[in-house]
């Protein structure tokens, strides 16, 4: 039995992502999903030993509970597991400028987190549950944060201020922060090892695309910019984001179509993006589909999808001076060889030459460069966040 066992919680505003990971080698003891808290049909689901386990939790469940029955239930079937464990490693959405890296929880940090919550009014505050809740549940063991903004803070200041009056960033912090961190820095740390280069020589951009999507360029293992901003609504196109628009649309829908401040921002992230554009779906297989039927919707939304993120890609190359690889990452990103295709298509200026079969090989948790010889390299490679949650965990509880 391992000795670096960390259990892994990512708590989101209705569910609870978790995992039971040996720090060193990335293996998985237990995985699992907690969902659809406050509804009839929450439940959850669970991996252990190659076998599948599902539980129904109650209408009443939250984060609270739910750490509650993997500790009484999943955890307390397994009691020399249980007993290995030695953190507990929390994802954080946001840190502000506060965080730029993983630190043990302690009730300074706690109220940091709080004090970065208008940032990621959907996230934070369920981190912050779930924090005191698993502290509940495990008073013994350190408890470490882990920022998905850490990552970003090596931005230059000429790529994370905006063009507002300064004394915006200056008193209240208003800049780009970006997101997804840790899935960025494990995928350009694997890629240099796939093109034989060291971390700090290694020049790629990165799009981590799912329901949330961003990309990031990183240079020399460190991002120099990334599309998400203040907050996960800017930058791609998403599931039900609108990403980057005309600040005025906001101004015009309240002045002059009458919308409330809330029905703008519920409009902008939970009813744009791929569900608004398609009047379909949000889900990026569900588009596909439609796409391949010819609904008019749903090939627009792909349409736009595939063409702002090849804008970005193309303009991330100019902070980089050398592109060693395009990543494609996240679970659009690891498994839509469609939409790899038609942005690498897109990026015709760069010579990209696709290869078909390894393009559709590269599917379902397989990785690989996915262009011929010769052409400029793009590959895909499926993100380990909880890797390097955990990762981080041990190596500060370790270090104490």
């Amino acid at each position: 039995m391992s000795d670096k066992l960390v259990l892994v919680l990512n708590c989101g505003s209705s569910s609870l992502k978790f995992a039971i990971i040996d720090a060193q080698t990335g293996d998985e003891q237990i995985s699992g999903l907690a969902e659809c808290f406050g509804l009839e049909d929450s439940r959850i689901k669970w991996k252990f030993n190659g076998g599948k386990n599902e539980a129904k939790l109650g209408a009443f469940t939250a984060h609270r509970e739910a750490v509650e029955f993997i500790v009484n239930n999943i955890l307390g079937a397994q009691p020399q597991l249980a007993a290995q464990i030695k953190a507990i490693g929390h994802r954080i959405v946001h840190g502000g400028e506060k965080f730029t890296r993983s630190v043990i929880i302690t009730p300074e940090v706690i109220q940091g987190i709080e004090d970065c919550a208008s940032l990621a009014p959907l996230h934070n505050p369920a981190h912050l549950i779930g924090i005191r809740a698993a502290i509940a549940s495990f008073p013994t063991l350190p408890q470490v944060a882990v920022f998905d903004t850490a990552f970003h803070q090596s931005m230059p200041e000429k790529a994370y201020v905006y063009a507002l009056p300064y004394k915006l960033y200056r008193e209240h912090g208003i800049r780009r922060y970006g997101m997804h961190g840790t899935s960025h820095l494990f995928v350009s740390r694997e890629a240099a090892k796939v093109l034989g280069k060291e971390l700090a020589d290694t020049n790629v951009i990165c799009a981590h695309l799912g329901n949330g999507a961003s990309v990031t360029a990183i240079k020399g293992g460190k991002s120099v910019d990334t599309s998400m901003g203040l907050t996960p609504l800017e930058g791609l196109v998403m599931g039900t984001r609108c990403g980057d628009l005309d600040p005025s649309i906001i101004f015009h829908l309240v002045k002059q179509l009458g919308y409330t401040l809330d029905e703008v921002n519920n409009l902008l992230n939970k009813q744009s993006g791929l569900l608004g554009i398609s009047e379909l779906t949000n889900d990026c297989r569900g588009i596909e589909e439609g796409y391949q039927d010819g609904h008019k919707g749903a090939t627009l939304a792909l349409e736009i999808f595939c063409y702002r993120l090849a804008k970005y890609i193309a303009s991330y190359t100019v902070p980089l001076g050398r592109l060693d690889a395009i990543i494609f990452t996240g679970g659009i990103g690891e498994n839509s060889d469609l939409i790899r295709e038609k942005v690498l298509n897109l990026l015709e200026i760069f010579n990209f030459e696709v290869d078909d079969t390894l393009n559709k090989a590269a599917r379902f948790g397989q990785e690989g460069v996915i262009t011929k010889p010769g052409s400029p390299v793009a590959m895909v490679i499926p993100t380990n966040e909880e890797w390097v949650i955990a990762e981080d965990a041990m190596k500060l509880v370790t270090a104490k």
